[in-house]
């Protein structure tokens, strides 16, 4: 499945709402490299919950957090026009309501 994603490439809509995309100026490789670290971040996660080892899971939870940030879906946006950021916010709710609106979704 396919999410949509905004005309200037900044956010894909799940269930009506905006999550950040990476830094599209991130070399292949190294975006690959993060995506790798994030995913391996994640199964430590879930490893982490069922083994009930709130250190580990702190530490997976903030390799995730490192991992989305250096792939440019966390912290300071990526983009240089000043536009604010509104990942996490509800399509509808954003200058994007009109696009998101006229789609098919």
């Amino acid at each position: 499945m396919t999410h949509p994603v905004t005309p200037d490439g900044r956010y894909f809509v799940v269930r009506g709402r905006l999550w950040r995309r990476s830094d599209p100026s991130l070399p292949e490789e190294r975006r690959q490299e993060l995506v790798n670290e994030l995913m391996a971040a994640r199964r430590a996660v879930g490893t982490a919950k069922r083994a009930d080892d709130a250190e580990a899971l702190r530490a997976a939870r903030a390799a995730v957090d490192a991992a989305k940030t250096n792939l440019g879906e966390r912290g300071p946006v990526w983009w240089t026009d000043g536009a604010p950021d509104l990942n996490r916010h509800m399509a509808k709710n954003t200058p994007y309501a009109d696009w998101f609106a006229a789609l098919d979704v």
